[in-house]
């Protein structure tokens, strides 16, 4: 067994820039190097990840080959082994390469049923043969927690780092009281670039708005996101003097705010107060994001930067994250998160914004006041990491 490096695992490729913070703040947290074990190594590489892991590992596709799928299904079958495919898929980072600690860093990825199979045999795999390994930065909703099958591999973890404290509690509340801690989420520490602000930016006027179609994905009257940041858009254009900066933070072909965002700005740009951000970096984003009066966003890390920032936020929420990270910074979500699942006329976002613009200098103080702590707390992680 390798122990000169530590693996991180379960990163699906950086042009989900929340992905990026947490592996690029991670790195920088870590007693040792890191190996990334990647969907998308071009990705990390193109990013900010490039000079802070000591390689990328692409996990193998099984489902690319007919003869190899075939093979490892019949060994699953036949051998009653369920963790072959998970042996193919990481080969490079188990039984000969095995290291000792293994990271696991999805954050909500057990908030998703097509994941966890992945989760639970690749956890089970690395026990199998040995080595230790942490959920780091998670998210998880306390109905989860009911499964059998979900307890055991939870208890098999050698820690749990809760990102937020609702899903700490849960993880008590159903018996998982031995090696679980609070930490924030890593990407608190999340450096700052300022590049260069873009054609239409005006300082001291900025409010910036992401969207992402996983939010539309979670609404429950079809067509009432797009509604609500419609009509948001025209009453911050009538109602103030701001100017719009729209934010991308996923680009992935599947998965990519930037269409939502595209349709937002067509039917917006006449007026000369609605800009379109290109793609960039996390430290990049979170650059553009800093310097807003003003933050409104669905992705979780993209409301990370704003919070990280002190730049008064609302976040449009779809699970137990969101309300959980609100919880902890203001000892309530309410006013604070809007439930994507709660939409149902489009003025619902309207007078959400209203009350975060009555309530912004309130809330920037309060940031200013607690962020330092709160960072200093994310950062004391690094000695559980040592510890482990």
């Amino acid at each position: 067994m390798k122990d000169d490096k530590i693996v991180l695992y379960m990163h699906a490729g950086s042009g989900n820039h929340g992905c990026e913070a947490i592996v690029n703040s991670l790195c920088r947290m870590l007693p040792k190097p890191a190996i990334l074990m990647t969907n998308r190594p071009k990705e990390d590489e193109t990013y900010s990840l490039k000079e802070l892991c000591s390689s990328f590992v692409q996990e193998k596709s099984i489902e690319k080959n007919v003869f190899v799928h075939t093979w490892y299904y019949l060994k699953r079958k036949l051998l009653h082994d369920p963790d072959c495919f998970m042996e193919y898929r990481y080969q490079d980072i188990c039984g000969k390469n095995l290291h000792r600690l293994n990271i696991s860093i999805g954050g909500d990825n057990y908030c998703y049923d097509n994941m966890l199979d992945r989760l639970i045999s690749a956890n089970r795999m690395f026990h199998k043969q040995g080595a230790k390994t942490v959920l780091y930065g998670c998210s998880i909703e306390p109905e989860l927690l009911k499964r059998p099958e979900i307890m055991e591999d939870m208890k098999r973890y050698d820690a749990i780092v809760a990102r937020e404290s609702l899903t700490f509690a849960a993880l008590q509340e159903a018996g998982i009281d031995k090696n679980i801690h609070l930490y924030p989420d890593s990407a608190f520490l999340l450096e700052t670039n300022l590049a260069p602000l873009p054609e239409g930016w005006v300082p001291g006027k900025m409010l910036g708005l992401n969207i992402s179609p996983m939010i539309v994905d979670n609404e429950k009257t079809p067509g009432i996101t797009m509604q609500n940041y419609k009509a948001l858009i025209s009453h911050i254009l009538e109602t103030t003097d701001l100017h719009i900066a729209l934010i991308p933070h996923v680009v992935w072909e599947s998965n990519d705010d930037r269409k939502p965002i595209r349709q937002l700005y067509e039917a917006f740009a006449s007026t000369g107060r609605v800009i379109e951000l290109p793609d960039g970096s996390a430290p990049e984003l979170k650059g553009y994001i800093s310097r807003c009066e003003m933050f409104i966003g669905a992705r979780t890390h993209a409301t990370i930067a704003a919070y990280s920032s002190c730049v008064p936020t609302l976040v449009v929420g779809y699970s137990i994250k969101a309300r959980g990270i609100a919880k902890d910074l203001f000892g309530t979500d309410e006013g604070y998160v809007l439930p994507v699942q709660a939409l149902a006329q489009k003025e619902d976002l309207v007078n959400a914004f209203d009350w975060l613009y009555q309530n912004a200098q309130a809330q920037k103080a309060h940031l200013q006041q607690i962020m330092p702590d709160y960072c200093k707390k994310a950062k004391e992680a690094e000695n559980l990491l040592r510890e482990l």
